[in-house]
């Protein structure tokens, strides 16, 4: 039984560290520059806030973190984001091993997620999506823990204080994770299982609140910008009564066909289509709250708003959907179906990175085939013919200027949008308009 465990357990690293590897390297070799979102938030992080215009800070603490050990190295940050990825993968392995107690089971239910294209053919594009991953899962698996547990302990309600801030600092949409959360303590645990309250579970709350108290002040202090976009977003202000239906509907149609791949390798393993679900099952209740509240409180939001949920960011939604759904069926899935189940499983591993890299090359006309570095040459030639110092601000719209930011060896500070007033400020500057949409400006203070 040792041995057989092990071997699981060997499969399981094996898998990670090859989607590590293979989407790391893929993006690394055929990309010319880094995505769209990961440039932005390079940008900010070169000047780092408790916020910025369309954020949360997180995604630009943990980019700019590995920009002091690896500088402008594009394959850090394809390495990065893959991180971010299997070490989900792993939390919610551990999690299916403590609530499925069968480690192959286990291992389906973190193959499974493979058929969802959010954990492969995305993940390329470190950005608040992904930032949020490990974060959820951690959430996730914290509140198991005090869930699971008959005697609650204090570590983990602080780690879940911990955990759900800094996921929260990485997007707002975390937020209806934490309502599920809410739901199944105050509701499940509390009425239903224990039927009394213990204080203990207060302290996860304080800890978010004292984490959330520097972003709080920052968000007053900048007319709650970061709100105001994430609502720009959702096309709100121009929404019409036919928007409450039409949006809705294609939020759900987009998620089937998201879930396509993963439902047809779900089928490859069950020898039949049957299973009973009892709402007085903790484990099952546990579940379905985790994976299935989030979505309807999200669906919910776009009925009663009439407001445009954009795909990408339901990238965490789906974290757990393979443990709910081994859990269901873990009685229809048949031993000998592992075959076919596991060809599907390679195609998919496989065929989607390849994908990925044919496009890549193909295509000439996509944000990563920007001539960033080539640009940022030019700009410091011609910053070289007029001045003797180096660079050390950068102004104008994220991607133009976070890509000068990236690129330029002194590493200028992204400090907004180009403005009179901020241009007054400056001792040198020069601007640059001939091969960007928008002005560009880079000085010193």
């Amino acid at each position: 039984m040792l041995d057989y465990k092990k071997n699981i357990n060997k499969l399981f690293y094996i898998f990670i560290i090859a989607h590590l590897i293979i989407w790391t390297l893929i993006p690394s070799l055929t990309n010319k520059n880094l995505p769209l979102d990961t440039i932005e938030a390079l940008a900010w992080g070169s000047n780092l806030d408790w916020g910025f215009n369309k954020h949360p800070p997180a995604s630009a603490f943990f980019l700019e973190f590995f920009y002091q050990i690896f500088g402008p190295r594009d394959w850090a940050y394809y390495l990065l984001s893959q991180i971010f990825v299997v070490l989900s993968f792993v939390i919610v392995f551990k999690f299916a091993n403590e609530l499925l107690k069968n480690k192959s089971l286990s291992l389906i239910s973190i193959l499974l997620l493979e058929g969802i294209y959010f954990y492969n053919f995305t993940t390329p594009e470190f950005n608040v999506n992904v930032c949020q991953l490990p974060f959820w899962a951690l959430s996730v698996y914290y509140s198991w823990k005090l869930y699971n547990n008959k005697k609650i302990e204090i570590k983990d309600c602080f780690y879940l204080g911990i955990f759900a801030a800094i996921g929260f600092l990485s997007k707002y949409l975390f937020i209806y994770l934490l309502l599920a959360i809410d739901l199944l303590f105050f509701y499940i645990i509390f009425i239903k299982k224990r039927k009394k309250f213990d204080f203990k579970y207060f302290i996860a709350l304080e800890v978010f609140i004292v984490l959330m108290i520097p972003h709080l002040i920052w968000l007053t202090n900048n007319d709650y910008v970061t709100i105001t976009y994430g609502l720009a977003r959702t096309g709100l202000e121009n929404s019409n009564l036919l928007d409450h239906l039409i949006y809705p509907l294609l939020f759900l149609i987009k998620q089937i066909g998201i879930l396509i791949p993963f439902f047809i390798m779900l089928f490859l393993l069950l020898k039949k289509f049957k299973f009973n679900i009892s709402l007085k099952d903790n484990r099952l209740l546990f579940l379905l709250t985790i994976n299935l509240i989030p979505i309807f409180l999200i669906f919910l939001t776009s009925v009663i708003t009439g407001s445009k949920i954009r795909t990408m960011w339901m990238t965490p939604f789906y974290l757990f959907f393979g443990v709910m759904f081994v859990y269901i069926f873990q009685s229809q899935i048949k031993i000998n179906n592992l075959k076919r189940f596991g060809y599907t499983f390679l195609f998919l591993f496989f065929f989607l990175p390849s994908t990925y890299g044919f496009i890549s090359l193909i295509k000439t006309d996509k944000r990563t085939d920007y001539p960033g570095k080539q640009i940022s040459q030019k700009v410091l030639y011609e910053w070289n013919k007029n001045y003797k110092d180096p660079i050390n601000v950068v102004l104008g719209r994220e991607w133009s200027a976070g890509n000068l930011s990236y690129h330029l060896k002194s590493r200028p500070v992204w400090i907004g949008f180009v403005t009179k007033d901020k241009l007054e400020s400056l001792s040198q500057f020069i601007c640059i308009n001939k091969q960007m949409k928008e002005p560009v400006c880079v000085g010193r203070k």
